[in-house]
């Protein structure tokens, strides 16, 4: 398929109303997606499955038991992007900081690694590493907690 076409279709879903478009043309084949954040909450909330039963117990418990986990009070830091989380420069390298470490504003907290790129999250704020709330390797989301200064 001509990339100008493909370009073309490309602006097409994302000016129109439709979420998906799949087009077969000879012995290619392309699907187009439109992603947004409402497809996004709206997927979990279609697969969730609360018994009848249980339904009155769970709205009664809901108030008193905080649906994510409590962060410590302090400054937050979070991620700016979406990627997997580092504490260090390399595989064998010493973490960035540990636990009950000063740091400076400007100094390097973490890495990033989104599509590819190597990303360095550095303090916003002066102060000491209170908490470290995301394990080496795992995936982060666009602003989700990384580390608490105090």
């Amino acid at each position: 398929m001509d990339l100008r076409k493909l370009k073309t279709l490309i602006d097409l879903v994302a000016e129109s109303g439709i979420a998906e478009l799949e087009i077969t043309e000879g012995d290619g084949k392309v699907r187009i997606v439109k992603f947004s954040e409402t497809n996004q909450v709206a997927v979990p909330m279609q697969t969730q499955v609360v018994p009848v039963a249980a339904a009155p117990a769970q709205a009664a418990a809901a108030p008193s038991a905080p649906a994510e986990p409590a962060v410590p009070a302090g400054h937050v830091v979070k991620a700016p992007m979406v990627g997997t989380f580092y504490r260090a420069p390399n595989p064998g390298a010493a973490p960035f900081v540990e636990v009950g470490q000063s740091v400076k504003e400007g100094d390097a907290l973490c890495i990033i690694e989104a599509m590819k790129l190597l990303n360095e999250i550095e303090a916003d704020k002066t102060g000491v590493i209170k908490e470290i709330l995301v394990e080496n390797g795992e995936p982060v989301e666009y602003g989700q907690p990384l580390f608490v200064i105090g």
